[in-house]
């Protein structure tokens, strides 16, 4: 049925509800090897919360992303840890491994950012 009402559309992923139709753990991997990343538990957590972030608010500032990756990975150490888990920036990079698009300012430097 699925693929008459959606065809061409892959199946979700059970362990990643939120995550965009087109988005698959393949493409994920393979942009993670491009940017010289081996992803763990810790990435894959990261991940689906960006993804469920995203799925409540299509718009997040990169403030309401910071504060909110803080305060769900504190016990794992924060925003310094994901900072060394994900080189690139947890925002930045975080959302081009999760399959969404960073939001304004995640990748301007001006902003302070990382790219």
């Amino acid at each position: 049925m699925q693929d008459i009402l959606n065809p061409g559309a892959h199946p979700s992923d059970p362990d990643f509800p939120d995550a965009p139709t087109d988005w698959t753990r393949a493409s994920a991997e393979a942009t993670a090897k491009a940017e010289g990343i081996e992803l763990t538990d810790d990435h894959w957590a990261v991940i689906r919360a960006l993804q469920h972030f995203f799925r409540g608010d299509e718009a997040p500032s990169v403030r309401s992303m910071h504060d909110a990756l803080d305060e769900r990975f504190h016990a794992q150490g924060g925003i310094k840890h994901l900072y060394e888990i994900f080189p690139g920036g947890p925002i930045a990079q975080g959302c081009r491994l999760a399959g969404l698009e960073p939001p304004p300012g995640a990748v301007d430097p001006s902003f302070g950012s990382v790219q």
